[in-house]
């Protein structure tokens, strides 16, 4: 009967995953980002740098495939030495991020600009519309906070310096996926390093400050934890260690994003599963450990938790109305109207309604008005739309919010700062390339984890599982741009990493077949 529901629940598992990750792919390969020449969608064009990186590609691609000299000193390049080249890309990324960042610091609107508007001046968060913000959005209260509390410490308040942080964050993030590829799959390693370079080098989220690149680190670091757990070989100070840190991490990822931790869901579920497959006799040692682990896990999560909620809770720095803050339902109201995202309409309203009742009752009759007018079939057709605006775009909704730069979106070509701005403005020279670059690193990413399909591993099922966490919610939820997918990066990054070997023997499995298929139709003209 355990075997049962063991295997019942991983087809489980593959099929939802399949069913919410083909769409996924099939809606980021005719993406109109990756429209080569001018794209009546956004009204811009590529220019010569992308056709002359697409020629590129199909020549090295060519030489590799027609001169053996070409593909043994490539080979050489990329796979024996895999780790030195990938560890010299990624060094070249992380110098240019720093440079991006050095030049290109631009202050931002929507909620991200309110975060440092109210953390850098106590002036500001007396003002009236600083402090209505704030008791509508209290779930950004904590990093406000935080981003204050980094303000006293350093003396800094400038956009730049926040810029700085964002970007130690994120790049935090991605030394914590390659470690836990270290701990879990040591040969993995080198695809590890390469996948993170191509990600940091089209991610310009760095300059901007907000909760989903700050959260990337957490997200990364509990996952780290979770792998040096799962590793009964590891010495047990280290387990235990690993434990604590990572009852720690979930917890401030809670306060930094919530729905950060569904990847936590996606661990206990695997964990459970996991006892259903191990042996009658050793099953009161893994109790015992993972009753244990779970007990040092609870513990540092209920004193982080504690401490965390009991400074935020007693803080003097702003004052808010509390009875004022915004229900959660108003986001999965929000989620079923438009593209599936954000609706001025019914933001105005949960300002205007004074009550957290009259919000939530409000927020409850707009949800069934819509579920009632689209119906079951147009409520589908309605999620399959989202669930492609929620991850089609590869630049993560880059300039999607409102108000998103305070400055001038229209860069001049004077200087090496407005050079790389018009990679990222809104009306830059360059940026129907970068939105281009993004997405063909973004299908690369998605096929890879397309092509790894095979045995259902334990590791894979549970990245797996926590991506379907994530689309799920934001299926249900506030979504309607890719900018929310962020905060599951870390999942997705793993998920690639892990799926990469396996894609590799599918691939060969295919071209195997292909050239048997090809001889056996030359011999059979032969004999003729």
């Amino acid at each position: 009967m355990r075997r049962y529901i063991y295997q019942f629940s991983q087809k489980m598992i593959t099929s939802i995953w399949w069913l919410l990750f083909a769409p996924m792919l099939l809606f980021a390969v005719v993406s109109p980002n990756i429209i080569l020449g001018d794209n009546a969608t956004f009204g811009t064009s590529t220019t010569l740098l992308t056709t002359g990186l697409i020629i590129v590609i199909v020549a090295v691609l060519i030489m590799n495939y027609a001169y053996p000299r070409v593909h043994r000193g490539l080979y050489r390049l990329l796979i024996t030495h895999q780790i030195r080249t990938a560890g010299g890309l990624l060094a070249l990324v992380f110098i240019g991020q720093i440079v991006f960042v050095t030049f290109v610091h631009p202050v931002s609107g929507f909620d991200a600009g309110m975060l440092h508007y109210a953390a850098t001046s106590a002036k500001h968060v007396q003002e009236v519309g600083v402090t209505a913000y704030y008791s509508l959005n209290q779930n950004n209260m904590p990093i406000m906070l935080f981003m204050h509390w980094l303000s006293e410490v350093t003396g800094q308040t400038s956009w730049q310096f926040f810029d700085y942080l964002t970007l130690l964050f994120v790049d935090l993030s991605a030394a914590f996926n390659i470690l836990s590829v270290l701990v879990v799959r040591r040969s993995a390693l080198g695809i590890a390093m390469y996948l993170h370079a191509g990600w940091l080098a089209v991610f310009p989220s760095i300059i901007m400050p907000y909760t989903d690149a700050w959260g990337l680190p957490l997200v990364s670091f509990f996952m780290l934890c979770y792998f040096v757990m799962s590793q009964t070989k590891r010495p047990p100070l280290l387990r235990v260690a690993a434990a604590v840190g990572f009852g720690v991490s979930v917890t401030l990822t809670y306060f930094m994003k919530p729905s950060s931790i569904i990847p936590v869901i996606a661990i206990a579920i695997i964990s459970c599963l996991a006892r259903l497959r191990s042996r009658q006799g050793s099953q009161t040692t893994m109790i015992f450990v993972t009753v244990a682990m779970a007990i040092l896990m609870l513990e540092s999560a209920g004193i982080t938790y504690h401490y965390t909620n009991q400074a935020i809770q007693n803080q003097t720095y702003i004052k808010i109305d509390k009875s004022r803050s915004i229900p959660a339902i108003h986001f999965m109201a929000m989620g079923v109207y438009g593209s599936g995202g954000y609706s001025e309409k019914q933001a105005i309203q949960m300002a205007v309604l004074p009550t957290k009742a009259q919000k939530t009752a409000y927020s409850i009759k707009m949800l069934k008005r819509q579920l009632k007018k689209l119906g079951p079939w147009g409520y589908l057709e309605f999620l399959v739309k989202k669930q492609r605006n929620n991850t089609a775009d590869g630049t993560f909704g880059w300039l999607k919010e409102g108000n998103f730069f305070r400055e001038n979106q229209k860069p001049s070509d004077q200087g090496f700062s407005n050079w790389l701005k018009n990679f990222i403005y809104l009306y830059g020279r360059h940026i129907a390339d970068f939105r281009f670059v993004a997405q063909l690193w973004w299908i690369t990413l998605l096929v890879i984890i397309a092509l790894g399909f095979g045995p259902r591993r334990q590791l894979l099922q549970l990245l797996r599982l926590a991506m379907i966490g994530g689309f799920i919610f934001l299926l249900l939820f506030e979504g309607g741009r890719s900018r929310y997918l962020i905060q599951y990066l870390p999942c997705l990054l793993l998920l690639g990493v892990f799926s990469f070997e396996r894609a590799v023997v599918n691939i060969r499995r295919v071209v195997d077949w292909y050239q048997r298929k090809l001889q056996a139709a030359i011999a059979a003209d032969e004999a003729e």
